[in-house]
């Protein structure tokens, strides 16, 4: 069982990035979940973006399965929520089940809540630096309780005002190798238009421009009006020139169009 976090760049492979988002407040709606707008944030512009979300309640069994599952996936995964000192904050002891060690008292986890904290950190806010055996702590720039990560998964408190720096200092201080040129996006707004109409030209599209992400998105106004938003992400060049090829295919077809990004 693997528990460093260093991710070898010498593979050629790229990075998968997974969010786990945790807390039955998010999937009830008492609390809006900011968690994916800020990953999104942090990631662009370091060239790297995400594969796949999940949002999870506290129940133990779901989130033990799940965690057990992206453990194995050898993806990177960022974790928000449930590793507070409450009986409902259930993932510090889901992720060591999942993995099949036992939680221990972290000393450097230790020393920054009693920083904080002095006393008062005894009896319960100490319980937040018990973590899965092998665990390294990520500092939290906000009131010094620390998150953890272990096994490339990067476990950090559900408050979005913490996480985000813990977040930024994860993706610096472990995945630089990773970082890139910066995607881009750029579309166009097709009039009265119809999917089925690009499908070939869409399937073309993709052969040509392999490194690029094509996207599509139909649209009906309140009038009835069909539109489309065709466009493309990837390298600068690369967009440039696939816009290119679709203001070109527009115009042949004697269609109204328009450039949004």
């Amino acid at each position: 069982m693997a528990t460093e976090n260093t991710h070898n760049s010498s593979t050629a492979q790229p990075l998968t990035i997974g969010l786990i988002i945790i807390g039955d407040e998010v999937l009830s709606g008492k609390r809006q979940d900011r968690h994916l707008h800020n990953a999104n944030k942090l990631l662009r512009p370091r060239g790297l973006a995400l594969s796949w979300v999940k949002i999870l309640g506290d129940e133990p069994n779901r989130l033990e399965a799940t965690l057990r599952e992206s453990f194995a996936s050898g993806d990177c995964v960022f974790c928000f929520g449930g590793i507070g000192a409450t009986p409902d904050d259930r993932t510090r002891q889901c992720a060591a089940k999942a993995l099949g060690v036992s939680l221990e008292r972290h000393p450097e986890a230790v020393a920054e809540i009693e920083a904080q904290f002095g006393e008062a950190a005894y009896p319960q806010r100490v319980k937040m630096a018990d973590y899965p055996q092998g665990a390294q702590v990520i500092p939290n720039f906000f009131n010094r309780v620390p998150g953890f990560s272990i096994s490339h998964h990067h476990f950090m408190p559900g408050f979005p005002k913490m996480s985000e720096p813990m977040m930024k200092w994860v993706l610096d201080t472990y995945y630089e190798e990773y970082f890139c040129e910066q995607k881009i996006e750029k579309a166009i707004l097709i009039h009265n238009g119809q999917e089925s109409e690009w499908i070939e030209f869409m399937e073309a599209f993709e052969k040509a421009y392999p490194n690029l992400r094509l996207f599509s998105l139909p649209k009906i106004t309140d009038e009835g009006k069909r539109l489309i938003e065709l466009g493309a992400e990837g390298k600068k060049e690369q967009v440039i020139a696939g816009l290119d090829k679709m203001i070109a295919e527009v115009e042949a077809r004697g269609l109204v169009w328009e450039r949004l990004y």
